[in-house]
């Protein structure tokens, strides 16, 4: 198994890798040549430069070390091109298994627009909000007086805050719409924007999930994310202190309707609003391994990443909803 990443998560999978009995290969860029990860695998290739576009994001060097490692599988982690459907598309193409969800699935979770759209047909709770880019300032006007303010303008393509944009006064929607769509196009390569109705002081709540190819599928608790800095993810807690059995349970049947509606296949997560009165939003969806994983892998005893290798091979879950209560 070729993994194509770096630092933690290296070194987590091919601990994995070697408990399972599965041969690793590293690679590495000139700032990383004597890593951890490095030392640990079974094998290592040179993949480029420290600058990142040159090494962990050229698909091109990534799988020539692929095959020079004789590799059969490749893991992604997590960043990276690890949410890269043409990438995941690519690895298929030359042969490899993708230890990843199928990258349509990549590709529909990862316009926040169109998994709106899926939750929506799927019965799931949204904010109310635009399903589609928004192509004049004066859909942002209409979508004000309809649902007041504040609003939240959010890239298309967006993550980790990038391209979202609050705004409580009418006269500054302009200006913020063009730089979230600036900010979209810089980091994402889409300019698109939508907007939706701004939740005041939301609780974040993720749902980890995992499913296999035989129609299988269980939510592993929920994980709370709300101390957040710029957007960015500081303190995780599993359980969430403000979760209890019943909601829970309502979450977890919300994630898996995204699941089954979306055709996803290995582990993930499904991110969730909290408002005031414990009223639950969907807001997007994590197609891979989250950072944050192994919380919840310390407080239900389970094993995401060999779960998430196994399900790539086609075995079913070993996971039973009714064992992770």
């Amino acid at each position: 198994l070729l993994i194509a990443n770096r630092g933690e998560i290296a070194v987590r999978i091919i601990r994995a890798c070697r408990e399972m009995g599965i041969g690793t290969v590293a690679v590495y860029s000139e700032a990383d040549r004597t890593a951890p990860h490095v030392l640990m695998a079974d094998q290592s290739f040179p993949i480029g430069p420290a600058e990142a576009a040159r090494s962990y994001l050229d698909a091109d060097r990534l799988l020539a070390a692929a095959a020079a490692g004789g590799a059969a599988l490749l893991h992604p982690g997590y960043g990276f091109l690890a949410e890269n459907a043409a990438f995941a598309e690519r690895v298929e193409a030359a042969g490899l298994t993708w230890v990843g969800p199928p990258p349509a699935a990549m590709r529909l979770m990862g316009s926040k627009t169109e998994s709106r759209k899926l939750a929506a047909a799927a019965g799931v709770p949204l904010i109310p909000g635009l399903m589609k880019p928004i192509e004049d300032p004066s859909e942002i006007e209409a979508f004000v007086d309809q649902h007041g303010l504040p609003v939240l303008l959010k890239a298309v393509a967006g993550g980790g805050g990038k391209g979202m944009r609050a705004v409580h006064e009418r006269r500054d929607l302009a200006g913020a719409w063009e730089r979230a769509r600036s900010e979209g196009l810089a980091y994402f390569g889409d300019p698109g924007v939508y907007v939706e109705r701004l939740v005041d002081r939301p609780r974040h709540i993720e749902v980890q999930v995992a499913a296999d190819c035989h129609g299988n599928a269980v939510f592993v608790g929920e994980r709370e994310c709300s101390i957040q800095r710029r957007h960015q993810k500081v303190v995780e807690e599993c359980p969430s202190p403000v979760v209890g059995p019943e909601l829970r349970r309502q979450l977890g049947e919300a994630a898996l309707a995204i699941v089954r509606a979306s055709g996803y296949q290995s582990v993930g997560t499904v991110e969730f609003l909290l408002d005031g009165a414990r009223r639950f939003y969907f807001l997007e969806m994590n197609t891979r391994l989250q950072v944050e994983h192994p919380i919840t892998e310390e407080v239900y005893g389970v094993d995401l990443v060999a779960e998430q290798i196994n399900l790539a091979l086609g075995k079913p879950l070993s996971l039973r909803q009714e064992a992770l209560v």
